[in-house]
């Protein structure tokens, strides 16, 4: 499946603005439009001062026409051609940027565990945020004021024609020389602000690091180590910044110098030619009011050019952040997972992480329906690679994962998760009501059923004794409740999703011993025809489970109940003899 965002810029913004087909062209031609207003209005003026000597002490009625004509050219072309694009902005531009944010969150929803692990967060909203920041200035500012001034200049072209070739070709010449000097400036500054953008998207992630530790800066008291930590990055943006700032008023300044150099031509051509009676007084105006016009227009339209490259700079860094192929997809074939016994089975499955040695080589096993299966061995010896390989965090080298039959690349992810509930030993919950975040496991559940499956988690005690009870905010990741109350909460929203395969992955660890006795019965109680696969440190915690599978260095060396594995000796007895305060030892 292709990736369905475009990477350049224009095909990635054409994406948004398609559909909006007839809206952008009108919105193109109010520009243009726009632009009609100074040229024209210049026109006018010339003839009202052709008109005065004809007017003076006589008739100055001839002077109404082209008075009115000024009164209307303002109403057409400046106010009602600006209130119409003003109107279209206030209409359009939340639509596009309301479709640009959910697509772009949907698009990095849809990269795999990896993606995340190998970025940070603050980095992601920042690059998404420049996304929609450049979506909105392209729409609002540069494409009018780009369109405006073209349509000044072209404008301006055929009536200084009319007075006389020489400022045509003042105009062209001019015009030629002024867009290729900037343009080719430009270039590097469109560089530069690229550079600019990286460095401040490193400072965004190093604050969202620093925000979201802070616990461990308190508690190892490092408060001035994270602030001198950032005097190297912010050393490299300052350089950055000030390296495009200046670039600017360089380019700035040389825009400024080309503009006097049209200006001081065009007044030594009127001097002249008025002097030789080949133009009017009007003509002579006209010009003048033409090339100072245009001159103005032409700075402000180059400084969108401008603010365009530097647009175009910060787009290329989030582009090249964001829109990456994700490396897990759904085939364009992909059918919804039937899992109607929840049988799991590996099939000669090998997987290795990225840049690492295998860890599983030709492994084959086979989870029947209905079974609960604890997951035991040392730290890194495959557990929780076993479990994320059933969930495709990760896609198998070679062979095959299926569930009642079906291979779990055929199936789509979302009905792949749907069928899957999962209790992390550190959840995780959103800056939500609980009662928001327990409903997650199913967003269509009553408060009722919200409030039963709280009650068999025990977690409704404590939610009551909280003073907004069900509607108290968890906090960012939960921070306001204790590990204890989180997994509560995170095993709550499991048993509201009730789905037919159950993971567990230390589900209980940070529960004191009676609550855990408590809730012990209740994961029992929905384990029950269920498959279930739980891992655990605490061996003690698997004593009824139907089978134990033992990992070592990514084999599983053991398969059996509990007394089986204690009576056939081995690593399985080994853990059971040498774990302390009822836990497994990491140590090997």
């Amino acid at each position: 499946m292709k990736n369905s965002l475009p990477k350049k810029l224009f095909p990635f913004l054409w994406h948004f603005l398609r559909e909006y087909k007839a809206i952008v062209v009108v919105y193109g031609i109010l520009a243009v439009a726009a632009g009609f207003w100074a040229p024209f209005n210049s026109v006018l003026i010339k003839m009202l001062i052709n008109l005065l000597p004809q007017a003076a002490g006589k008739d100055i009625t001839v002077l109404i026409f082209p008075a009115v004509l000024i009164v209307v050219n303002c109403i057409l072309f400046d106010n009602f051609t600006w209130q119409g694009i003003m109107y279209i902005k206030y209409r359009f531009i939340p639509l596009v940027l309301s479709k640009v944010d959910r697509t772009l969150l949907d698009h990095t929803l849809s990269h795999s565990h990896q993606f995340f692990q190998e970025r940070m967060a603050g980095a992601l909203s920042k690059q998404i945020f420049n996304l929609i920041d450049a979506v909105e200035k392209i729409i609002s500012f540069i494409a009018s004021q780009l369109l405006r001034g073209v349509s000044v200049l072209l404008m301006s072209f055929v009536f200084a024609y009319q007075v006389n070739p020489i400022f045509l070709g003042i105009l062209v010449i001019w015009s030629l020389v002024f867009f290729t000097v900037s343009l080719n400036m430009s270039k590097k500054l469109a560089i530069l602000s690229a550079h600019k953008a990286e460095k401040e998207a490193v400072l965004g992630g190093q604050i969202i690091d620093s925000l979201s530790n802070v616990f461990s800066i308190y508690l190892f008291a490092r408060r001035k180590h994270e602030t001198t930590r950032r005097n190297i990055p912010l050393g490299d943006w300052k350089k950055a910044y000030q390296n495009n700032e200046m670039y600017v008023l360089i380019l700035h300044a040389v825009q400024g110098g080309l503009i006097a150099i049209m200006m001081a031509f065009a007044i030594f051509f009127l001097v002249y030619l008025y002097g030789k009676s080949l133009i009017t007084a009007g003509d002579f105006a006209l010009i003048l009011g033409l090339s100072m016009e245009t001159g103005h227009l032409m700075w402000v339209t180059m400084y969108s050019v401008n603010e365009l490259n530097q647009v175009l700079g910060r787009c290329k860094q989030s582009l090249d952040y964001l829109i990456v192929p994700t490396d897990i997809q759904d085939k364009s074939n992909a059918t919804i997972l039937k899992c109607h016994s929840g049988q799991v089975a590996f099939h000669n499955v090998t997987f290795g992480y990225k840049g690492a040695e295998p860890i599983f080589q030709n492994k084959s096993i086979t989870i029947k329906s209905g079974q609960k299966v604890g997951l035991v061995g040392y730290s890194g010896g495959g557990k929780s690679t076993f479990v994320n390989l059933i969930l495709r965090l990760y896609d198998v080298t070679k062979g095959a994962i299926t569930i009642d039959g079906q291979d779990i690349r055929d199936v789509t992810q979302d009905s792949l998760h749907e069928n899957i509930a999962m209790i992390p030993q550190d959840p995780s919950l959103f800056h939500r009501s609980l009662m928001e975040n327990i409903r997650y496991g199913r967003l269509d559940a009553t408060d009722a059923e919200v409030v039963e499956a709280a009650e068999k988690s025990h977690a409704h005690e404590f939610i009551l004794q909280l003073a907004q009870g069900y509607q108290t905010s968890a906090g960012e990741r939960g921070v306001q409740l204790s590990g204890g109350q989180r997994q509560r909460i995170a095993i709550a929203r499991a048993i509201l999703k009730n789905a037919p395969i159950l993971i567990l992955d230390e589900a209980t660890s940070q529960l004191d011993s009676l609550t855990e006795h408590l809730i012990q019965e209740s994961l029992w109680q929905l384990m029950q025809n269920k498959t279930t696969i739980v891992i655990a440190h605490r061996l003690s915690t698997l004593l009824h489970m139907d089978r134990i599978l033992v990992f070592n260095k990514g084999q599983i060396v053991q398969d059996g109940p509990h007394q089986q594995l204690l009576e056939d000796g081995g690593l399985y007895k080994n853990l059971w003899d040498t774990q302390v305060g009822g836990f497994l030892s990491d140590k090997i």
